[in-house]
């Protein structure tokens, strides 16, 4: 490891070169070390659902260790890695019963530095899921918390006493219902901002702090690539004070977190920050404040909920406004002081060609479209399994075939408050988790290839005509679209570190936007919609880079396909 004050001195000394030629020295700028992880692409693996190696139904280790090839194929740089530690899975592995212990539905810690050691021979570093605002009521901590008051880990969460024989105060779960659940051992209340399996740890204690900051170093000394931290923007929490995100302490808490972890170490780090704005999302990135890489944040999904309700309240989404929300996260980010992360998909969020686009009929081009939109913008772009093949969401008719407890809970308690059954099935249908949750599909056999015995949660029917070895068989699918954009963004600068600036005249449907730099420029032009748009411009096509329609040779009053997206360099 390179002590942090050297590796700024080399950062500063590669970027100038002296050169001879012709008796005379001459000084060339380089261009600034860039850390890897702006150039990188991350694929994230669902590890229950992605690759099993020894028939029982459930992803593992050593499946995501057979696929590395696919992945190297692909061309991506890093893993982001869901929770492999050891769990109930009451919440699929985020409610971690021990931070440094495996699974034993995926491997052993064996099998882990195996994963670890043969990703970097393909050229792929791991990124693991820290899930540290809570615990699962297993974990040895609150077994013995909730002991007693006097419990030496008692104050490792949140306790609080009934107020009138009830909760201490109004605070909800993510999850439905109250955060606080009533301990009947000790008369207290704990509180849990997601299952009540799922209890919120106290980040104002220092010793459960440095307990969290050891098992990150047990982490970062087997060489991963950094952390993906779960709900991060929680810690700082006063739950008195009814604070749950972006508390006073948070950033303070991120600050001795980077100093005593992976503050000296070349690894990325990106924050899931679901009320972040561009301001916040400075504060978490720039570089002198020394906290994280980057972090998620998650503006657009809020576009298909009707305003101030839930997630499953939907209303029509407004490409006008989705437009404006990227745009937004491109232009009033600082890019020279912060950092931003690029996705549509996740292991929350469902598919998003089913959910904005059309997986009928333009299933390919809107794929494509969503693909080319999101990559060649500024930023980290991340891939979630599957996504790379155009896999759709999965309806249901009912929930009994729903295993996603978020899904499950706010069903019951919905149906409970006289909703109706179809609505709530609806609207699992449209934004439950299980969606994204299904297993990876690589071929047209049994169970999609996924495994040979009855598969921990249904594989989705369109198996037979998407997946993997119909992708690779077929020169212009999605794959290839995916392939060719991490290249592009691999061999080209101006994909990194160019300036974005939009086309202001366009119409809602279609999104405009060039990458400028020095004397290079590119346009990428989509058509955000299933209807033909009209789209002009002055600029000459210099070169075609990209296209999921027959490649354009003029870009004057162009009619553009329904979900059509092009990129070209223009003189």
């Amino acid at each position: 490891m390179i002590p942090l004050t050297v590796y700024h001195f080399l950062q500063v000394l590669t970027q100038i070169i002296y050169i001879m030629f012709n008796n005379k020295f001459e000084i060339y700028e380089v261009e600034k070390m860039t850390p890897w992880w702006k150039k990188a692409v991350v694929y994230q693996i669902y590890p229950k659902s992605f690759q099993d190696s020894n028939g029982d139904g459930i992803g593992d280790l050593q499946g995501i260790i057979a696929r590395l090839d696919y992945l190297e194929n692909l061309g991506v740089d890093a893993i982001w890695l869901s929770p492999v530690y050891q769990s109930p899975g009451v919440d699929n592995g985020y409610d971690i019963s021990n931070y440094e212990a495996i699974d034993p539905q995926y491997g052993t810690m064996a099998d882990m530095d195996e994963l670890i050691q043969k990703a970097k021979e393909h050229h792929i570093r791991i990124v693991m899921d820290l899930v540290v605002n809570h615990t699962s009521d297993q974990h040895q901590w609150f077994v013995e918390a909730r002991k007693s008051k006097d419990n030496p880990y008692r104050d490792y969460y949140i306790w609080r006493d009934p107020v009138d024989g009830h909760e201490p105060n109004s605070l909800k779960s993510a999850f439905s219902g109250s955060a606080w659940k009533f301990d009947e051992q000790t008369g207290q209340y704990y509180l849990h901002f997601f299952a009540e399996q799922q209890p919120d740890l106290n980040w104002k204690n220092p010793e459960l702090r440095q307990k969290i900051y050891d098992m990150m170093n047990f982490w970062l000394d087997k060489g991963i690539g950094g952390f993906r931290m779960d709900v991060i923007e929680l810690i700082g929490k006063d739950p008195d004070k009814m604070i749950r995100e972006n508390g006073p302490m948070l950033h303070p808490y991120l600050q001795e977190m980077n100093k005593n972890t992976f503050g000296d170490r070349d690894v990325m780090t990106v924050g899931e920050t679901w009320n972040a704005t561009p301001k916040i999302a400075e504060e978490y990135s720039d570089p002198a404040r020394h906290e994280l890489s980057m972090v998620f944040q998650f503006e657009n999904q809020a576009l298909d909920q009707q305003e101030g309700k839930e997630k499953w309240d939907l209303k029509p989404l407004d490409l006008g406004e989705l437009k404006k929300v990227l745009v937004k996260w491109q232009t009033e980010l600082d890019f020279n002081h912060a950092w931003n992360s690029l996705f549509w998909e996740n292991h929350d969020i469902p598919r998003v060609i089913s959910r904005w686009g059309n997986d009928k009929k333009y299933r390919v081009q809107c794929a494509k479209m969503f693909a080319t939109v999101l990559h060649l913008m500024h930023g980290t772009p991340y891939i979630f399994n599957g996504e790379e093949i155009g896999m759709t969401n999965c309806p249901v008719k009912n929930i009994d075939e729903v295993e996603d407890i978020e899904s499950v809970n706010m069903y019951h308690e919905r149906l409970a408050e006289g909703y109706d059954k179809d609505k709530l099935i609806h609207a699992i249908n449209v934004k439950g988790r299980d969606n994204a949750r299904r297993p990876m599909q690589w071929n047209d056999e049994k169970n999609a290839g996924f495994t040979k015995s009855k598969p921990w949660l249904t594989v989705n029917p369109n198996y037979k005509e998407i997946n993997v070895k119909k992708a690779l068989a077929d020169p212009n699918s999605i794959f290839y679209t995916y392939q060719e954009l991490i290249t592009l963004r691999h061999e080209n600068e101006i994909v990194v570190n160019g300036d974005f600036k939009l086309v202001h005249d366009t119409g809602d449907e279609v999104l405009a936007y060039y990458r400028i730099l020095g004397t290079e420029k590119w346009l990428v032009v989509a058509n955000l919609s299933g209807e033909e748009q009209q789209f002009t411009s002055t600029d000459r096509i210099k070169e075609n880079l990209l296209s999921n329609y027959a490649v354009r040779n003029d870009l004057h009053d162009i009619t553009l396909k329904p979900y059509e997206a092009f990129a070209v360099a223009i003189k």
